[in-house]
Parts: structure tokens; sequence; C-alpha cells
């Protein structure tokens, strides 16, 4: 019998259309999409659905649409597979679709504070002045490195993404994340592109978004976890009602820790992993960390029906005992 843990990507893995027969074939997909848009008051389904790209590209748009059709994947899923996970994480945005999957936000309390979440974000730097920039190559000490040398009075660059072994994303002012990048692709062997994304995320440039979130938070009420979820900026602990909103805070200005994610799941025994949203995205990064894990990913129709019947195929032995 395997031993299953979730897991739910971030903004970057959007397209248009995502989803789309998801929404047509299942009803608690429809579902999530109907009441996000009864919370909110605008169409989720149509952006998602039809667009236009650059609308749904938009900081604000991205994070709500994506989330929406991640839980609307959750939910269509364990209405069809009658089996619970024993860990949940998500990475960066999809943080958020993992504490709803634990049991502790409802839809009422997390559409809101996303949506506020990603406005604190554009908000918090002006448009132009940050940037972020994937690199691969090079190891984790190394970008650290090449992003202090190139700092300055009043620019800055961080490490903010540890993705998996020579795989990283430095954030920071958009002058000093392209010395870096110059820096890092100088060096030789080593490759450098600047992300289309003009938020700086998870790095001190968003302090301010940071605090602004963290009044959202002292007026929402987090329920148990059900199952266990691990912090993006703090992976050898696990969420709590009481440290809940202090995570989330930190996950804006620090840096996510993917790999030692992964490398944890693998501590506690983990033999499967099933990726919930658009794409592929975290599956290729968990690959390079530990290949033992078996791979599954649901992010449309054919996708959920093939990987339920895997599953119910592997229960099946455990059923009839």
């Amino acid at each position: 019998m395997f031993r299953l843990g979730l897991v739910f990507p971030g903004q970057g893995s959007q397209y248009v259309g995502m989803g789309s027969d998801l929404y047509r074939e299942y009803a608690a997909a429809r579902e999530v999409f109907d009441r996000v848009r009864d919370i909110l008051g605008f169409d989720v389904a149509s952006l998602c659905f039809e667009g236009p790209r650059e609308a749904l590209d938009l900081t604000v748009n991205t994070q709500t649409v994506v989330l929406t059709l991640e839980i609307a994947i959750y939910e269509a899923f364990r209405r069809e597979v009658p089996l619970a996970p024993e860990v949940l994480a998500g990475h960066s945005l999809g943080e958020y679709a993992a504490l709803y999957a634990a049991g502790a936000l409802s839809l009422e309390h997390l559409f809101p504070l996303v949506r506020a979440r990603a406005r604190y974000h554009q908000d918090a730097v002006p448009l132009g002045e940050g940037a972020m920039a994937a690199i691969l190559g090079p190891g984790e000490d190394a970008v650290r490195e090449a992003c202090s040398r190139v700092c300055s009075d009043g620019e800055e660059v961080t490490l903010a993404i540890h993705n998996a072994p020579g795989q990283t994303v430095v954030s920071g002012h958009a002058a000093a994340v392209e010395r870096a990048v110059e820096e890092i692709r100088q060096a030789g062997g080593a490759q450098a592109v600047k992300l289309p994304i003009s938020v700086p995320c998870h790095c001190r440039l968003l302090a301010p978004a940071s605090e602004r979130l963290r009044e959202d938070l002292e007026r929402i009420p987090f329920g148990e976890f059900a199952v266990p979820v691990i912090p993006n900026c703090d992976p050898g602990v696990f969420y709590t009602r009481e440290t809940a909103r202090d995570l989330l805070c930190r996950q804006i200005v620090q840096p996510v820790r993917w790999k030692e994610t992964i490398e944890k799941m693998a501590d506690l025994g983990l033999d499967t992993i099933l990726e919930m949203g658009p794409k592929r995205t975290l599956s290729a990064l968990i690959k390079r960390i530990d290949r033992r894990f078996r791979l599954l990913n649901v992010e449309n129709a054919d996708s959920l029906r093939k990987t339920a019947a895997l599953f119910a195929e592997e229960m099946e032995p455990k059923l009839q005992s």
C-alpha cells in the first residue's frame, strides 16, 4: 500500500483554458468555481477558460485563478477517491491550497485573503523596479555569493527559491537582478533567465506586503489541521493554528525551500506524490530532488480519471481483505 503526499504548484504554471473539461464533467469542480464567483463577485471561470492571457497573467488575477483551479481539482479528486493523504505542501501560492485541503481555512476566508495578498504584492514595489530570474547550474552557495557581490547601496538581490539541486531563483531590485544574472553567466557553466514576473517575490522588498497581510490574518479564524502541512519557509516544522499567521507572513519575505520540503516527505516515509494543478512543474522538480518517488498528477478530466482508476485498482485488495 502506498503512502501519499499532495502538492500544489504556485503561479507561473497558468494557461488560458486550464481546467475547462474538469469544470464541464465534474460537479464538485463547478461548485468550487461558482462559490468563488459568489465570494469575490466576478466570473473566475470565464477568466480561467477564456482569458485573455494578459488579464490572466496579472498577479492579482493569476493567484485567484490558479488557487481556484487547484481547490476544484482537490474537491473533484477526493469525491472520486476515498483516500486521505499523509502530508500536504504547496509551492508559494500553492501553500494556500494545502491549507484549505488540511481543513484550516474555509473558501470564504481564503479567497478574500489571497486576493488581498496579491494586491499587496503588486503595491509593495512599483512596476519595473523589481524582478526575478531563474538560475540553472550553480549550487545554492554559489548563487548566494554571486548575489552578495552585486548588491549595492539601495539595490539588493537575494536567493528567493531553492527548487532543486542546481535550480534556484533570485529576486530583488531589477538592476541588481540584472547584475546577478550577468555575474552568473560570466562564471560559466550556468544559465540565467529573467522571469516574466514584475513582483520580486520571497525577498525583503515585500516586507510592506507581509505587514499588511498580518493585519488581515489577525481577523481570520484558523481551524485544526486534519493533515500536516509543511511550510515553505521552514520545512523543519508543521503548520499549527498557533503558528499559521506568522508562517504565512514569513512566506512572503523568506525563501521557498522546496528541495528541503521534498526531502522531508522522503524522511517521513512517503513513496507517492500527487501534484494537483496546471502542468507538471513540481513533478519535474521532484524528479531532480529524489527519483524514488512515484509521481502522479491531476490537472484535467482525463488525468483525474486515470489517477482515480489507478488508486481504485491499488486499493481494491485492501478493501476486499
